[in-house]
């Protein structure tokens, strides 16, 4: 599984942005799919995670409530949308597949085989 996430910029504080990760391969939709972020000078973080099926997902607590995941499997392609960012939210998001046929979406690294490239949020205050 190739993944490609793309929607990063530069936003203004309270402001929302849409991240998309396509992936290649015909058995997307066998993985759960999660976003994660790394902010510099820090480990890399769970942000959010989708089941295979689209229905266990999973958040931070620090994005409850600001962030929505989502899943088409007709596009091979899963979304966070990012409402209210913070400058706190600043960081480069990863998404990434694992843990195939999961019913529960797994939070750690650990749990996840295959790794986009990145994109980059700046959130200014």
């Amino acid at each position: 599984v190739q993944l490609q996430a793309s929607g990063g910029g530069l936003v203004q504080a309270g402001g929302s942005l849409r991240l998309s990760c396509a992936a290649s391969g015909r058995t997307f939709n066998t993985y759960t799919m999660g976003w994660f972020r790394q902010a510099p000078g820090k480990e890399r973080e769970f942000v959010s995670g989708i089941s295979w099926s689209g229905g266990s997902t999973s958040y931070a607590d620090s994005v409850k409530g600001r962030f929505t995941i989502s899943r088409d499997n007709t596009k091979n392609t899963v979304y966070l949308q990012m409402n209210s960012l913070k400058p706190g939210d600043t960081a480069v998001y990863y998404c990434a597949a694992g843990s195939p046929l999961h019913a529960i979406v797994v939070v750690s690294t650990r749990g996840y085989d295959y790794w986009g490239q990145g994109t980059l949020v700046t959130v200014s205050s």
